[in-house]
């Protein structure tokens, strides 16, 4: 009555090493009560009326690419740390006011279906 050890375990730590550090760290936009709502985008798709008014367009540099995110966040500190916390320091390059014009609790709510009156 011999246990035999598995060895699969020692082999997916090797595996985890090995990617260690080559992969973009996981943040989740929700741990800083903000929710992005366009990635890497132009500034012409951010110049849109239909976004929230609490959006905030955020310029960032990347590998030497300068980047443009459209986020909404409750406070710019949060939103700030999060990408302080994602890109690292000096990768922040400004925070500017989105171009949107719904009123924040009415984005995204869908209006109820009226049914006919007889």
């Amino acid at each position: 009555m011999t246990n035999q050890v598995d060895e699969s375990p020692i082999k997916t730590e090797e595996k985890d090493m090995a990617n260690y550090g080559s992969e973009e760290p996981k943040i989740n936009p929700s741990d800083y009560d903000c929710q992005i709502l366009l990635e890497k985008t132009t500034h012409q798709v951010a110049n849109d009326k239909s976004f929230p008014t609490d959006a905030r367009l955020i310029w960032y540099i990347v590998d030497g690419v300068e980047c443009m995110d459209l986020t909404r966040c409750n406070k710019v500190s949060k939103m700030f740390d999060m990408y302080y916390d994602r890109y690292g320091k000096g990768s922040v390059q400004r925070i500017d006011f989105g171009y949107g014009s719904i009123n924040p609790k009415l984005w995204g709510v869908k209006p109820k279906e009226q049914k006919k009156r007889k």
